[in-house]
This record gives C-alpha cells, sequence and structure tokens, in this order.
C-alpha cells in the first residue's frame, strides 16, 4: 500500500509540473513508477482542468491525452506519432467508444514494434484496468495472447477481422516465456500472480521449476498457485526427489507443509522428525501426521528433542506442547510434562524458556513466585510469556515488585512487561509507572503509558489519583 501511495504522489506531482510549463517528457519522470502512478496523472490532469473551468490551455500532448473532452482526447491519439504507451493504453478503457477504438489501433501499431518488451512494460497497467467497466477487454487480450490462444497484437490492430487472420503475428512460444517469465520475476504484485496462473494453464510445466518458484515467492498468494502446481504435476507424473526437497527448503510455511506432506508418495516419510520442531505450526502438524501415518509416535520423539539440552529449540518445545494436548503426550500424566517444561525454565536460550513458560501456560500455568522472578529476564521473549502468564491473576501481584521492574534503568523489555501487569493492575501504581515511560524511546510503549494517565473510564478517581501523584488531572 506504501508502493502505490508513492506512486499515485508521484503521478500527481508530474501531472502538476507538467501543467505548470515543465518541459521534461512524463515517460521519463514516470519511467521508475509503477502502474498506479500513470493512472493518477490521468486523473489529475483531469480534475485540474475540470476545475479550471475549460479555461486551462497547454500544447502538451500528454495534457491534451488526458483532457476532459472526448474530441480533444480522440484528437490527440490521431496526432501522436510516438506516445507513451502507458497513456494509449488507458484511453483503451476509456468511456467514449470512438477514443477507445482509436486507442486500440494506435497501441497495436505502437506493440508490433517491440512486443515483448512493450508487454512487459504494460501488463501491470492492464491487469489495472481490468478493474473498469471497459478495462476487461485489455484483460482478456493479454491473457489469450501469452496463453498462445490468439495474437494480441493483431486483435488490437484489427479488432474486427476473423480470428483465422491473426496468426501472421501472433508472439511466438519463446516470446510468451520470456514475457511470463519476467512477469513472474517483477516487483508488481498482480503481475506476478497472473503470469503463475497462466503459466501453469498454458500445459505442461517443468514441475521443479515450478516447485523452485514456488519456494522463493515471498508473495502467500503466489506461491501457493506455484505450489499447487507442483503438486498438480507430482500427482500426474508422480514424485520428483528434487522438487520436493525445493518445496521443503521454501521461506513460506504452506510450501513447506505441501512438501513434507509430499515427503510419504516420494517413499521419504522417514523424514518426518526433521520437520518437527519447524517454525511454522502448519509444517509442525503435518510432520506430526506424516510420522503417525508411518507408524511413529511424534510425542515419544519430541520427548527425545526438549530432553536433550543440545537439540531442544524453542519451536521443539512448541510442539512438545501441541503434541500432547490437555493430558500430556503419549500419554503420560499432567505432571511429567509439567516437570519437563519446568527443567527447561533454566535453559540458556531465551527463545527455550520462553517457549517453556508459554507451554506451562497452556498445561495449566506455573507457580506465581517463580514467574515474578522470571519477569526480569534478559530475554524479552521470556518477559513477554511471564507477563501473559500472570495477566489474570495481575490483581494479586506485588505491586512493589512490578514497580521495581518498571522502575527507570531497568531494561526496556522489562518495564514492558511489568507495566503491562500494572496496567491490568490498576491503582497509582499505574500511574507512576506510567509517568516515568512518557519519555521512552519505544513510541507503543509512550502511548500506552499516556492512555493510561488521561484516557482514565472514571475521571473522580483518575483525580484523586493524581493528587496522590502531585499532579494536575
Amino acid at each position: 500500500m506504501r508502493g502505490i501511495r508513492r506512486d499515485g504522489e508521484q503521478g500527481r506531482l508530474v501531472a502538476a509540473t507538467l501543467l505548470g510549463g515543465d518541459a521534461t517528457p512524463v515517460a521519463a519522470r514516470l519511467a521508475a513508477n509503477g502502474p498506479d502512478a500513470w493512472i493518477a496523472f490521468d486523473q489529475e490532469v483531469r480534475r485540474v482542468h475540470s476545475r479550471s473551468y475549460g479555461t486551462l490551455s497547454t500544447e502538451r500532448i500528454e495534457a491534451r491525452l488526458c483532457d476532459p473532452d472526448g474530441r480533444i482526447r480522440a484528437a490527440a491519439l490521431a496526432a501522436w506519432r510516438n506516445p507513451p504507451l502507458q497513456l494509449v493504453l488507458i484511453r483503451c478503457a476509456d468511456w467514449v467508444p470512438a477514443v477507445r477504438d482509436r486507442a486500440r489501433r494506435v497501441l497495436g501499431r505502437a506493440v508490433a514494434k517491440d512486443p515483448v518488451g512493450a508487454l512487459i512494460a504494460l501488463a501491470p497497467l492492464v491487469l489495472r484496468l481490468g478493474r473498469r467497466e471497459h478495462g476487461a477487454w485489455g484483460l482478456e487480450q493479454l491473457e489469450a495472447s501469452l496463453s498462445g490462444r490468439y495474437s494480441l497484437l493483431a486483435a488490437w490492430w484489427r479488432p474486427g477481422q476473423p480470428s483465422t487472420t491473426w496468426s501472421w503475428n501472433s508472439l511466438t512460444g519463446g516470446q510468451r516465456a520470456v514475457v511470463l517469465s519476467r512477469l513472474s520475476e517483477g516487483a508488481d504484485l498482480p503481475a506476478r500472480r497472473f503470469a503463475a496462473r497462466v503459466t501453469l494453464a498454458a500445459g505442461p510445466v517443468d514441475v521443479r521449476e515450478t516447485a523452485r518458484r514456488a519456494a522463493a515467492e515471498r508473495d502467500p498468494l503466489t506461491s501457493r498457485i506455484w505450489t499447487d502446481g507442483a503438486l498438480a504435476a507430482m500427482a500426474g507424473e508422480g514424485p520428483d526427489d528434487v522438487a520436493v526437497d525445493a518445496l521443503l527448503g521454501a521461506h513460506l510455511p504452506l510450501a513447506r507443509a505441501a512438501g513434507v506432506t509430499a515427503l510419504r508418495r516420494a517413499g521419504r516419510a522417514r523424514e518426518a522428525g526433521d520437520h518437527l520442531a519447524d517454525r511454522s505450526g502448519m509444517v509442525r502438524a503435518c510432520a506430526r501426521w506424516l510420522m503417525r501415518q508411518d507408524g511413529g509416535d511424534p510425542c515419544a520423539h519430541y520427548r527425545a528433542l526438549v530432553e536433550d539440552p543440545a537439540r531442544v529449540t524453542g519451536y521443539a518445545v512448541t510442539g512438545f506442547v501441541e503434541c500432547g494436548g490437555p493430558g500430556g503426550p503419549g500419554g503420560s500424566g499432567r505432571s511429567e510434562d509439567a516437570a519437563v517444561l519446568h527443567a527447561l525454565l533454566s535453559h540458556p536460550a531465551g527463545p527455550v524458556r520462553a517457549a517453556a513458560v508459554a507451554g506451562l501456560r497452556e498445561r495449566g500455568g506455573c507457580d506465581q513466585t517463580l514467574l515474578l522472578a522470571m519477569l526480569d529476564d534478559p530475554s524479552p521473549s521470556v518477559a513477554r510469556e511471564v507477563a501473559r502468564s500472570l495477566l489474570d491473576s495481575a490483581r494479586r501481584l506485588p505491586t512493589a515488585w512490578l514497580a521495581e521492574c518498571a522502575a527507570p534503568g531497568r531494561p526496556l523489555h522489562t518495564r514492558r512487561a511489568a507495566f503491562r501487569l500494572l496496567r491490568a493492575q490498576g491503582g497509582v501504581g499505574a500511574l507512576r509507572a506510567a509517568v516515568d515511560l512518557l519519555t521512552v524511546l519505544d513510541p507503543a510503549l509512550r502511548a500506552q503509558a499516556a492512555d493510561t494517565l488521561w484516557d482514565s473510564p472514571d475521571p473522580h478517581r483518575r483525580a484523586r489519583h493524581f493528587a496522590r501523584l502531585g499532579l494536575a488531572g
């Protein structure tokens, strides 16, 4: 969203400077921006012209192409020999039929000079304009061209001709592959998603390449499209170890989970244990399912992990808690599980201690005295989990200890955790801590402190507290 706003601001700025007399070509100034900059430019020129009550005059053809008067837009299309393709494409979705038809003819001639480069540059804008009433035409033509059904270029240049006359100008398979590959690797999210869908729908795919794209993709929706394509290909052609390994190493959990489930058909279910301590709960659940399908006991595997100080991780502890449920893993008693988790409270790794605190909370809680002693733990994650565990009993906690942990000079994460409990406790202790926290560097903590001081639901009680603090309410 931030990039869209920035592009929009740039488009409006370029429009304002152009109407103010700037001679720099619009295409050069918007070359580094996305499609939203061109749309904002078109809208801003029309808005400024409309507010000028028709008195605005400029010889710049870019402004005339965005004029509110359809006759001026059509005349600009007829006179222009080398227009920015983005503005012509916007006019292809114009609300005036004559402007639309002329723009499509102009665009067809221009795109035919460099079809690959033009389609790569225009596809993101085509996808944006596809949401308009007359924009679906461009989207349909783009998809048909890149899927090989017929020629986008001939359809734009000769929209009334039968499809049998278009083959002379069709994109080759190599050209389509280049365009789709560039769109798949570009920065525009809608274009990446579009390219993934078209590539998979066009015909047989390389399962290894598809899995590689799924693993490298950072956008969840695009990664899911590639992942589904890789799984479908393996379902038809049989498992591929290289593709499975690519999915297992993916950045996003959905692709890794798909790789774990694919291990079964690949005859590699014994590798399920390697993924029981994954950072994603989805992947851990798939690994437990796979191990059970192979006759193994994931709970026993987790217990061996968490009881080995050299192998235990925070995610292994979380998986240990997930595996057992309320009654404990492997049918063991709750007290045995609690003993294992208690032993991990002194582990040197902060993530392990934090996971142990969270696990004890899930299993029925931990000794309140022990948790209070861990409130000033050097690990921020531990302090955060301790505060969550003590939140329900905040009113019974010693205010003096919480105030000491929230006092200046303590680490910021300790002050944040203690202040969370003081706010839940209420009273003068929370207000005193809030006063001290008004000058901390963390803006979120400062905002919480201000809210505590000024947004009390009981103004009379707040006034009494302020009087005791020596402050004006």
